[in-house]
């Protein structure tokens, strides 16, 4: 069981470079006048992500659409990709959303003190804050805002490895239990249906609110 678990996260380099690469290949790009069913239902989904996720910016703010689209379906797709037989999902290492959080939390940092240098330092110290606080206060408010992509990622790779895990280990059960009750293999297999249901969702969820977290930063910054 250790060394299956272990296995896990063991993952070979390339089988990673081929996981990342992959979503690019279920989003074909449109070239006829007229789309098939699948292109209709992709450019839906794609306007209703983006309505939701810019409804907080101004007319400016529209010029980051295609990246966080772009980023909201890489990794909604990457981490439906894990719950595929004999496959892998990239967003459960911490490395590969720590590559994708740091850039993304660094731009917004520098937008901010590019664009609203005062509002951004303004919000190292609240207004209101008493004199004895300050410094206190200060040295939170930075290590708040220098732990955000750690958040990012550690809460992307949390949710998404947890639910492979639980989905992996009550299999491993249910093969186990095959040949002893029939009643408590029907129990587990129903759980394993159930986790894998609620894993489309998590796993869609996940890259939604990576994406508008990083919407949201950029929305503070300029």
């Amino acid at each position: 069981m250790n060394e299956e678990l272990s296995a896990f996260f063991d993952v070979p380099v390339g089988t990673m470079m081929l996981a990342i690469a992959f979503p690019a290949i279920l989003l074909p790009t449109p070239n006829r006048l007229i789309t098939n069913r699948w292109i209709t239902i992709q450019q839906w989904l794609i306007q209703l992500i983006m309505k939701q996720l810019l409804s907080i910016h101004n007319t400016k703010g529209l010029s980051w659409s295609l990246m966080l689209i772009t980023l909201t379906l890489f990794i909604g797709l990457t981490n439906l990709l894990g719950l595929l037989p004999y496959s892998f999902a990239p967003t459960t290492q911490l490395t590969v959303n720590l590559s994708m959080a740091i850039p993304l939390w660094t731009g917004t940092v520098v937008l901010g003190f590019r664009y609203k240098t005062k509002m951004s330092l303004a919000h190292l110290l609240p207004q209101g804050t008493p004199t004895f606080l300050i410094p206190m206060i200060i040295i939170i408010e930075t290590i708040s805002l220098l732990i955000r992509p750690v958040t990012l990622a550690v809460r992307l790779t949390a949710n998404i490895t947890a639910g492979h895990l639980l989905i992996h280990l009550t299999g491993t059960a249910t093969l186990t239990l095959l040949s002893i009750h029939s009643t408590t293999i029907t129990v587990t297999f129903v759980t394993v249906i159930l986790l894998t249901i609620l894993e489309l969702a998590v796993a869609l969820i996940q890259a939604y609110v990576f994406a508008l977290l990083i919407s949201l930063y950029l929305h503070e910054s300029a």
